[in-house]
Formats: C-alpha cells, structure tokens, sequence
C-alpha cells in the first residue's frame, strides 16, 4: 500500500492522492504482491485448508477463540480477523454469531480464495498487519498466531489498536515459551515464541488492556516437548505434522477438550505451548 490517507471504501481508493488497489479475482490488493516465503510458504495454503477442519489442534483453538469471544461482551456487530489464511477461524465464528459482519485480511493474497470459498457473505482484503486503513472501525480484532510471523509486533499491535473501537475487543494467539523453540518454529517462519510478560508488555504499550490471560495446549505441553525434542532439522517435513492416526487425533482432541472445559471453568493455566489474551481498547 504507497498512501497512508484514509481510503474511501467499497472501491478502495484514496480520498487524497487517487491511488487505488488493485482488485485481483475480487479482492482488492491494499499491499501487492508479497515474495514467496516471506512469512509463510505460499505452497502450503491448500495443505492446510485440507487438514484444518479434522486436525484436532485447530478444531480446538477455534472452539476456546468462539468461547472467548462470546465471554467478553458486547458481542461484536463486526468483526476483523488480521492474518486469516484460509478463513477457517473465521468460518467458524460465523457460525455462532451469525449477525456479525466478518472481514478477512491476509499478507499471502493465496490463502484468502480459500476464505472467501468458506465465507462468501464476508469481505476479504490483502493487505500488511503494520499498516492497517482502519481507525476505530471494528467492534472485535483477531490475530491467531499471527504475531509471532512479523519482527514489527509492536507496529501491529498500535495498528490493531486504533483500528478497534473505543471499547472494543481484541483477540491474540501466540506460541509460547521460547525454551520451546525448536525446527518447527524454524520451518514455519516464526521470528518468536512469546513469553507471558512479554506479550503483555507488547499490549499495554498500545494500549490495550488484558482482561483474560490463560495459556493452552497445557496438558499436552510434557508429550509436545518430548515430540520437539526428537525433530531432525534436515528430516523434518512441515506438512506432516498434519498427518496424525484418527484414534490419536481423537484422544488428543478430548485432552484438549478437558483443558478447554477447565478454563471455561475459571481455570487459567500458567504454562502452555500457547497463549491466549482477550484485550480491550479503553473507552473515551
């Protein structure tokens, strides 16, 4: 995106320079053609729209997202996940909250036919997370291990910020614990694992007020660090990470259960592979 003035939407176009995106099979290019593996492999967008909806680690984040979301009222008239891929989050909460007006937005324009094939009532954009032509614009903002991809979070996160409202909600995801960095985070581009103090850190200075912090994928931690540890970096293929036995995703899927049920409980586990943060921009 050349112009930082606001844009004049639905076309997309600046009110003050006339710059306009470019709309490629319908969704307009607010930030244009990005290199491949910048961030994430382009290649590996129709693997994952495959294995989203049967992978249990995905169809159990999606589930604690919906039930943080409902948690924290007022239930959001429109909603903005940053960094969407292939809309799998997001199709989800449509589900639930059915009068919410959802917009999609994705560094890699490859991921975002996938979201609009599982959304078609929502709106899609291309576009860069430190640069976002919003300002107080959206009720609720989701980034599900998204940050961890972008060495500018802090610019992402003051993007986020201004672009909710005043009283809104925002909804953060990160892989936790930097001593669990290992070949996996490599190969998926992370520039980060997170650290509690430090994510909260990252919010407060822009200005965003936690209200739920509770890490996850806490009962499975011990078996995880087991499974890092044993990860050939020359070997290790990404993708197969997704192919897991039925009867194992299944039991996995129900320790994953448990600890979900847990949290909505009022338990707030204190170590994770994941860390989950509902915030809040502070009113007038």
């Amino acid at each position: 995106m050349s112009c930082a003035a606001p844009l004049a939407d639905p076309v997309w176009r600046c009110a003050a320079c006339g710059w306009a995106a470019e709309v490629r099979e319908g969704i307009p290019m607010l930030h244009g053609d990005v290199p491949d593996g910048e961030g994430f492999s382009k290649a590996s967008f129709q693997a994952l729209a495959g294995q989203e909806a049967r992978h249990f680690w995905f169809r159990s984040r999606n589930r604690l997202i919906a039930w943080a979301l409902g948690k924290h009222p007022p239930r959001p008239g429109t909603f903005l996940e940053v960094g969407c891929g292939t809309g799998f989050v997001l199709q989800g909460l449509a589900t639930l909250f059915p009068s919410t007006r959802f917009t999609g937005a994705e560094y890699h324009v490859e991921g975002l036919p996938f979201a609009a094939q599982r959304l078609p009532g929502a709106e899609f954009l291309q576009l860069d997370a430190r640069r976002l032509p919003f300002e107080a614009e959206f009720d609720g903002i989701g980034l599900f291990d998204v940050l961890e991809h972008i060495p500018e979070d802090d610019q992402v996160l003051a993007a986020i910020a201004a672009a909710v409202k005043p009283e809104g909600t925002v909804l953060v995801t990160v892989p936790q614990h930097p001593w669990l960095w290992s070949v996996v985070d490599e190969k998926a581009s992370h520039v980060r694992r997170y650290t509690r103090a430090m994510l909260l850190d990252r919010l407060a200075g822009a200005g965003l007020r936690p209200v739920l912090v509770t890490s996850f994928v806490s009962l499975l931690l011990p078996l995880l660090v087991q499974v890092r540890r044993r990860r050939d970096k020359e070997a290790f293929e990404p993708l197969a990470e997704f192919e897991i036995a039925p009867w194992k995703n299944t039991l996995l899927a129900l320790v994953m259960g448990l600890e979900r049920f847990l949290i909505m409980a009022g338990v707030r586990w204190p170590w994770g592979a994941s860390l989950l943060v509902v915030a809040r921009r502070p009113g007038p």
